[in-house]
């Protein structure tokens, strides 16, 4: 889960009322926030990743306010109106090619002395809680908080040649070249690629030609060091995905939000295009009572709906059947009629007192198909089999392994080492192999698990079922040991199926087979192929052997093995 460490005195300042520990811990038990670690000083909060606000000092004050029922609605966000700076955003088409979204919005301090160090830190602070989470690593978006009463606009977005960009890094004290900058600096090295194509990369500069930054790398001194007592800010973000870029804007607002600053957006000027620009809006979202009931189980009145929006800091506007809702920019979590009932439902929380036992005579059990794996499971451990409890998500490399799999494969990844849906358990047992060749053998692995399986009929193009696998590496082990290993399975829940010949995916041609019952496959069995064997580095033979548990459950027939 995504943590910071909170300034408390922060957090508490911008409350009307103390509040001490153990109440604080209770405010937080309804939210998706939680405290991990305090000191006189200090809070370690961590939350859940929808709910990033959380993790500014001013997000969790906004929220705590709203828990305490010192403050409802959203909080006001004051305009600029005429007193606006003229700001725009002067993008180069050369951009568009590696990272060719920006927006950005102005903020001014509602005193004259300006920002001061507290909020800095915590800008800045949220500002690279928000490269890591949102922006991944910055490679989807990335900010920069530039001083604006140091700047002449409008701001020009480009991708230039090394040989014409020298700056002062915000870090150093002399003017180097970008390509001195490139070959050296740490944060180049780190995330030079995301913005740099060739002998050029990507800048920020005013009218002036005073670099405010290399995005997504590191702000220059001159224009890019916003320091104590500036009073008027310009808030900017560059990204590969439009959606990242408006969501880290919106959450860093939160940040001066939260302190009564005032909001301008900036325009953003492309050749040939009209004129765009961050808008602090969200779209509302509709909401009904029957909605509320259908998740709440619950007829909760009209009047207790809007109180428990207001806690949460969303504001309400009724209408027949329902109300239009108004979250702030940053709650970028909230976008349908669903996430809003959450919201209501996570306003008053539970205790265990609030629980009651249904009027029934009866009561829960497992399931007879939770059964039914469990009796499989439990006979693989009578086999010796350790059970190696793997991930239903695989890699590349290991679904490769085995041609003419029809896996699913992940539309966004996180990594390549998780970019795809095993179709079946062998894909993870052979990496477990691969793994222990340090150990002796023979060695038995055996799990009961879930796969994912293609399936155009399903809404989601894909269905889980669960499996049961079994493989052998020993000096000795064959394909009569998988077949053994397959009918004793088989037998445990009083099944004999029909084997025939087979050629299956890692397999040795002519040494393994499939077993039906019914004509339905319910097992699959085998020697693993040499070079398989060879490219895991596993020195011995190895006998594999997998049962379908949905099928074969079907075919079972619904006995309760209780």
């Amino acid at each position: 889960m995504p943590q910071s460490t909170l300034v408390r005195e922060r957090v508490l300042s911008l409350l009307p009322v103390p509040v001490s520990d153990p109440q604080l811990d209770d405010l937080l038990f309804a939210s998706k926030a939680e405290v991990e670690h305090r000191d006189p000083d200090a809070l370690g909060i961590s939350v859940t990743p929808d709910r990033l606000d959380l993790l500014s000092e001013g997000g969790l004050a906004l929220y705590l306010q709203g828990a305490l029922e010192v403050a409802r609605g959203l909080p006001p966000i004051p305009a600029m109106g005429a007193s606006a700076p003229v700001t725009e955003f002067v993008v180069d088409a050369s951009v568009d090619r590696i990272r060719r979204w920006i927006g950005g919005f102005v903020v001014r301090a509602p005193a004259d002395a300006g920002i001061d160090a507290g909020t800095l830190a915590e800008a800045i602070r949220f500002q690279e809680i928000l490269h890591d989470s949102l922006g991944r690593d910055r490679r989807a978006a990335s900010l920069g908080i530039y001083p604006l009463d140091r700047l002449e606009t409008p701001i020009h977005y480009g991708l230039e040649p090394l040989a014409d960009v020298r700056f002062v890094p915000l870090d150093g004290s002399e003017e180097i070249g970008a390509e001195r900058f490139f070959a050296d600096h740490p944060m180049a090295m780190r995330f030079g690629a995301l913005g740099r194509e060739g002998d050029r990369c990507l800048t920020l500069r005013d009218v002036r030609g005073t670099v405010l930054s290399l995005p997504p790398i590191l702000n220059g001194r001159e224009g890019g060091e916003a320091r104590v007592g500036d009073r008027t800010l310009l808030i900017e973000s560059t990204g590969t995905r439009p959606q990242s870029v408006r969501e880290s804007l919106g959450l860093l607002l939160v940040v001066f939000a939260a302190r009564g600053w005032s909001f301008a957006p900036v325009a953003i000027r492309r050749a040939g295009n009209p004129a765009e620009e961050y808008v602090v809006a969200r779209p509302a979202v509709a909401l009904t009572a029957a909605e509320v009931h259908d998740v709440a189980g619950v007829a909760l009145p009209a009047g207790e709906i809007e109180r428990r929006l207001g806690r949460c800091r969303l504001s309400a506007r009724p209408h027949a059947g329902g109300w239009t809702v108004e979250s702030p920019p940053w709650r970028p979590d909230l976008l349908a009629p669903i996430d809003l009932v959450e919201e209501v439902v996570l306003a008053v929380p539970l205790r265990p007192g609030d629980g009651r036992i249904p009027p029934s005579t009866t009561r829960g059990r497992r399931r007879h198909e939770t059964t039914f794996r469990r009796q499989i499971a439990t006979a693989l451990l009578g086999l010796g089999c350790a059970a190696p409890h793997t991930s239903v998500l695989a890699s590349e490399a290991a679904v490769a392994r085995l041609p003419g799999s029809r896996a699913v494969r992940l539309a966004n990844p996180v990594s390549a080492e998780y970019a795809v849906l095993r179709d079946r358990l062998l894909v993870s047992h052979l990496e477990v192999l691969g793994r222990n060749t340090r150990h002796g053998y023979p060695q038995r692995y055996g799990e009961v698990g879930p796969v994912i399986v293609a399936d155009p009929a399903a809404e989601s193009g894909a269905d889980t079922r669960y499996r049961a696998g079994l493989l052998l590496a020993s000096e000795t082990a064959g394909f009569a040991d998988a077949a053994g290993a397959a009918d004793y399975l088989l037998r445990t829940v009083d099944v004999v199926a029909v084997r025939e010949p087979a050629e299956l995916p890692g397999t040795i041609p002519g040494r393994a087979a499939r077993a039906r019952v019914a004509g339905e496959v319910v097992a699959e069995m085998g020697e693993i192929h040499p070079r398989l064997l060879s490219e895991l580095g596993v020195p011995v033979p190895v006998a594999w052997a997998e049962l379908d548990l949905t099928n074969l459950y079907v075919l079972a027939g619904r006995r309760d093995t209780a």
